[in-house]
């Protein structure tokens, strides 16, 4: 069995938020052998994807158009949502090289 557990970027930071996801994911690494811990830090939706919530709609709308070019300033920020599912099955099926994936350690898995 393989477990996925999807965090975020700045897990373990000093926020109390940031503490807590850390300990969630050291427990959960510690629990199942095969466990991958996703951190995303900036998701782009694809085609035509759209959120629940109402300040994730709009803050898509406002900064949606801006992804694709933090894309190329920052590849290893952005992450768009087909590559995050491809990522995700391939750490389940076939595992992944690290047990913490960042943005940049799944956009290189989905590519594989």
């Amino acid at each position: 069995m393989t477990f996925l557990y999807v965090s975020g970027a700045g897990t373990g930071g000093k926020a109390m938020w940031a503490r807590v996801k850390r300990r969630t994911e050291e427990a959960l690494l510690a629990l199942f052998p095969s466990a991958y811990m996703v951190r995303l830090a900036m998701l782009r939706p694809m085609n035509r994807e759209v959120s629940k919530t109402k300040w994730t709609r709009i803050s898509y709308a406002v900064f949606g158009p801006l992804l694709p070019l933090l894309r190329i300033v920052a590849p290893g920020a952005v992450i768009t949502t087909e590559e995050l599912g491809r990522a995700m099955l391939r750490a389940a099926r076939q595992g992944a090289p690290k047990r913490v994936l960042e943005s940049g350690d799944l956009r290189a898995l989905a590519a594989r």
